[in-house]
């Protein structure tokens, strides 16, 4: 200290960075520092919960005596209580992460009441909360589990009258129990309707920034309005939304599967994904159909199960027609669990119905559908047949993504679904109908030509972009 090389940050605490924000220092260190002041301490209550501290630093602890400390950026506040339970687990610094069940206790201990801008302590609303959020990951089995799991707990921790209360929550949320839930998902769910709470604040996310968006211009069918053209362009509609999950042909061979039945003996099943997916893209009946702007929601559901089961027909593995029996997911997203598809579904329908133009109304169902990943497989090239059917309905280009546009279409549909920042995903889209809109299509040579020219069937690298063709139609 005396030499400048140290800075403190609280008694017994110093640090080497001489040039940060004390309060940067501490965020980046949070669980170290905790450590060193309290080394005995089990991570406990709200902060076991939402495993990070409250919004003005706190950080609530159970230990072998009450102790409270402020830094910069942090406050501990410890409680004494018993130590580590069955069920905690170690955390990082040498401290010990309690358990759902003996958080959940712990929060609901009686008597206490908020002594600074951040409670200890839930309300039975914000308990219902998180019960309702385990309900919709592990169904009732997780929530028995976790009752039980907190009865065995109760006592060690001196938490009987909160155990009370927890099961009562519990009850009331299994609907098994006297009384109301204050949580939406939890109300519609009584009443037959479960939706995914999460999803639905998503939508919303995107519908604000549809009806905000800097609207493109139109994009119309202009010249490409011939019964030839629409055969074309479904034609790579169908062919690219297969590339894009994984089914890939050469353009050629792809064209003898769809115009000629010329089916490869090594990989029919994948063949008969492609024709299955231009038998809807290339119905000019089904797509010039908007579901959003004539069907009720029980009209669009049997339209999108008769979609599915046309383009997966020849694949009786993957239930054609049939709303998924057991959750998915790719990479980290999980979608939404089988129980709240339908219930979800609803919700998503009746937000997109409400937008205005085509390209918004399109961008939101194919959202919807992807997000909500209805099927146990085919719901990118499900979702991308309704987004277009709302454009092709009036009279607009569709927007196609073309193979070398794949990662930044799967980008756009990640930033928003994990950022819930949907710029990127609308420009991707925007700009694939503006491609689309300035080639000529009444030609299938002229139209693979103008494809080839701006790198639609390279695959995505990065030195390779997809382009605008240089000629309007």
């Amino acid at each position: 200290m005396a030499a400048g090389r140290l800075r403190e940050i609280g008694l017994r605490v110093y640090t080497t960075n001489m040039d940060e924000p004390l309060e940067a220092v501490v965020r980046r260190h949070l669980w170290r520092i905790v450590s060193l002041l309290a080394p005995e301490a089990t991570i406990s209550a709200r902060t076991a919960l939402e495993a990070r501290p409250a919004e003005d630093g706190t950080v609530f602890l159970t230990g072998p005596a009450r102790y409270e400390r402020n830094l910069p950026g942090l406050r501990i506040r410890m409680s004494k209580g018993p130590a580590a339970q069955e069920g905690d687990r170690p955390f990082v610094d040498g401290l010990t992460l309690a358990s759902v069940p003996r958080a959940l206790l712990e929060v609901l201990l009686p008597g206490r009441k908020r002594t600074s801008s951040a409670a200890r302590f839930m309300t039975d609303q914000e308990v219902e909360d998180w019960l309702e959020k385990t309900w919709q990951s592990g169904g009732e089995a997780a929530l028995n589990r976790l009752r039980d799991d907190a009865r065995r707990l109760a006592h060690a921790l001196r938490a009987e009258e909160a155990l009370q209360k927890l099961d009562r929550l519990v009850g009331i949320i299994l609907g098994s129990r006297a009384g109301t839930p204050t949580v939406p998902t939890a109300i519609a769910r009584l009443a037959g309707r479960p939706y995914d709470h999460d999803r639905e604040l998503l939508f919303h996310t995107l519908f604000a920034a549809l009806r905000g968006h800097a609207a493109e211009s139109p994009q119309p069918v202009g010249t490409n309005a011939s019964p030839a053209a629409f055969r074309t362009v479904a034609f790579f509609d169908a062919y690219f939304s297969n590339f894009i999950e994984g089914t890939e042909f050469e353009v050629d061979e792809a064209r003898e599967i769809v115009f000629n039945g010329i089916i490869p003996t090594a990989r029919p099943a994948d063949a008969h994904d492609v024709l299955g997916t231009f038998a809807i893209v290339g119905d000019a009946t089904w797509m010039r159909h908007s579901t959003l702007q004539h069907d009720d929601f029980a009209s669009f559901r049997e339209r999108l199960r008769e979609a599915h089961a046309r383009i997966l027909r020849e694949r009786p593995d993957k239930r054609p027609g049939q709303f998924k029996l057991v959750a998915n997911r790719a990479g980290d997203t999980r979608f939404v669990v089988p129980d709240l598809v339908e219930g979800t579904l609803q919700r998503g329908f009746e937000i997109a119905r409400a937008l205005d133009t085509p390209f918004q109304r399109a961008a939101m169902l194919m959202f919807v559908l992807s997000e909500i990943h209805p099927f146990d497989d085919g719901n990118g090239r499900v979702a991308r047949a309704f987004m277009n059917a709302e454009l092709v309905a009036e009279n607009q280009m569709r927007m196609i993504i073309p193979s070398v546009f794949r990662d930044d279409y799967l980008t756009g549909l990640r930033v928003l679904s994990r950022q819930h920042e949907p710029a990127p995903f609308l420009a991707t889209l925007a700009f694939a109908q503006r491609v689309v809109a300035r080639i000529d299509w009444s030609s299938y040579s002229a139209a693979e030509s103008a494809l080839r020219r701006v790198h639609a069937f390279e695959r995505p690298a990065s030195d390779i972009k997809l382009r605008l063709p240089e000629q309007l139609v």
